[in-house]
């Protein structure tokens, strides 16, 4: 019962969104009728407001860390090697992704992703971290650094703890940012995918076509 009502918590955590109530905060525009339409950093960076980005980004990378470390807490386990803590991380993530305060319309979660990972294990998250910014330097695209990083989470994983629940989370994870990336993957292969910091107009969809298509959203 404790592990099922700290996951739903985590749930609800998740659905916080904080690059609407970043943006509503500095008075910027709803993420969510700007640029690709979506609540993350990235499109809160199109904006121009380099600290609301910075801001936004915190925001969601520390909830999936606080949900992680309050659940190892109350549940006295260690985080990488119990289960509360990892079905924490899984439930914060969804809860951003398919938010409840939003109408399961999300962002696609790598922020939190990263926070839920470096909560589970310092190591296990940087070294994810590590090839997201590697390739982020690489291309310029924080989407194809996502799916690496998506691909490379549960490897390490595996890698460092074998078949624990953390494994197990981890891939959910990065299957459910892939299938998130879907039409970031049709628009690198097309090659109009856009580049980190680039204006809507250099190759993304405004945000009346983006949301038509919810498949369309950003980091």
């Amino acid at each position: 019962m404790q592990t099922a009502l700290i996951t739903v918590a985590a749930y609800l955590l998740g659905s916080v969104s904080f690059a609407i109530l970043v943006s509503r905060w500095m008075g910027l525009p709803d993420p969510r009728a700007h640029g690709s339409g979506n609540p993350g950093a990235t499109n809160v960076l199109r904006t121009g407001s380099k600290a609301a980005a910075a801001l936004t980004l915190a925001g969601d990378a520390g909830k999936g860390w606080v949900a992680v470390m309050l659940a190892a807490l109350i549940s006295g386990e260690p985080p990488a090697l119990g289960l509360a803590a990892p079905l924490a991380g899984l439930a914060v993530f969804l809860g951003h992704v398919f938010p409840l305060y939003h109408r399961f319309q999300g962002g696609k979660g790598v922020a939190t992703a990263a926070g839920v990972l470096l909560a589970l294990n310092p190591w296990l998250g940087l070294a994810t971290l590590a090839g997201w910014i590697a390739i982020a330097l690489l291309f310029r695209m924080s989407s194809l650094a996502a799916l690496v990083s998506a691909l490379l989470a549960p490897l390490f994983a595996a890698w460092m703890f074998g078949p624990r629940p953390i494994f197990s989370v981890a891939a959910a994870i990065g299957t459910v940012l892939i299938w998130r990336h879907r039409a970031n993957i049709a628009r690198i292969a097309a090659g109009t995918e856009p580049r980190i910091g680039a204006k809507p107009d250099a190759g993304e969809p405004e945000a009346s076509a983006a949301s038509q298509d919810p498949s369309a959203d950003a980091r």
